[in-house]
């Protein structure tokens, strides 16, 4: 999926406008959408929100029935207000935060461990009752291996880190284009 700078731009701004809505009451600013086709697409997004380089927030759909503005919206202010991880994020905070999003391919299922591709798919962990996911870009940013991506999911998932050894798990692949604020600053 190609997503152009402008409609980057533009979504990361619906991000950041949402947060601030909930500090001031203030409505949304209208968006002429037909510009921006892609922002009535349905499409699965996360919303990660870093402060100082470390995890302040992130909440996303895998798949979602609303158009991408409004799943972006809604996982903005959930990354900030309602991640169970951490607390709320105070109205001081929020001029320090920078706004990462990742906008989702559909899932696919995995065959084999091989088809794992570090850096490039995103992992869903289905099993027993209990899912876990990780966004493609969480082993590059901890420079994890691909034996560690997969124990690092099944912890997420509330197994033991060796279970994927155990046998071949129930597990969906995805991609994402990735995109941050700080990216657009700097290119």
């Amino acid at each position: 999926m190609n997503i152009a700078m402008e409609e980057k731009k533009v979504m990361l701004q619906i991000a950041r406008n949402s947060i601030a809505s909930i500090y001031d009451n203030n409505v949304l600013p209208e968006i002429d959408y037909s510009k921006y086709p892609i922002l009535e697409t349905k499409k699965g997004a996360f919303v990660t929100l870093t402060e100082n380089h470390n995890l302040r927030g992130c909440i996303g759909y895998i798949t979602s029935d609303m158009p991408l503005h409004k799943t972006i919206e809604e996982t903005a202010r959930h990354a900030a207000i309602g991640d169970p991880r951490f607390p709320g994020l105070t109205k001081e905070e929020f001029g320090n935060i920078e706004i990462e999003i990742s906008i989702l391919s559909e899932p696919f299922p995995m065959k084999s461990y091989d088809d794992i591709i570090v850096g490039t798919h995103g992992l869903i962990l289905t099993e027993q009752d209990r899912r876990g996911l990780l966004l493609p870009q969480v082993p590059i940013e901890h420079k994890m291996d691909k034996e560690e991506y997969l124990s690092a999911l099944c912890e997420k998932s509330g197994f033991h880190s060796n279970f994927w050894k155990e046998r071949t798990l129930n597990i969906e692949m995805f991609t994402a284009n990735v995109f941050s604020e700080k990216d657009l600053k700097n290119g």
